[in-house]
């Protein structure tokens, strides 16, 4: 028996998680900035991290990292966002999303700002 807000989660082994990135939307470009988000899902354990990557730089500002969520299925996901201005997302070349655990290759997605239609 467990107590009130106890968690018990069952070691399923490493999981890498899918990623996916959001671009921002035409109109947030218009206003001069751009939000992007990366969620990653089905992954396991919960010490996954993410991180960005801008033009192959690593930002020092503008992200934002979620808590995991536990899934019904005993996997984790996870999301984070990264704030530009239009100018840099315009002028990043790629932006790159990635998901890194300590012993394991990392899992990454990237996007190129000029192929994207918004």
């Amino acid at each position: 028996t467990f107590g009130g807000g106890t968690k018990l989660v069952v070691d399923s082994g490493v999981v890498r998680p899918t990623l996916t990135i959001l671009p921002p939307s035409s109109e947030e470009l218009q206003q001069g900035s751009a939000t992007l988000a990366c969620l990653a899902s089905g992954g396991s354990p919960s010490t996954w991290s993410l991180s960005w990557k801008v033009g192959g730089r690593s930002p020092t500002t503008g992200t934002s990292n979620s808590l995991e969520l536990l899934g019904s299925d005993g996997r984790f996901s996870w999301s984070s966002t990264l704030k530009l201005s239009a100018d840099q997302w315009k002028e990043a070349g790629s932006v790159s999303c990635e998901a890194s655990l300590s012993g394991q290759s990392p899992v990454t997605q990237s996007l190129q700002p000029q192929l994207c239609s918004v």
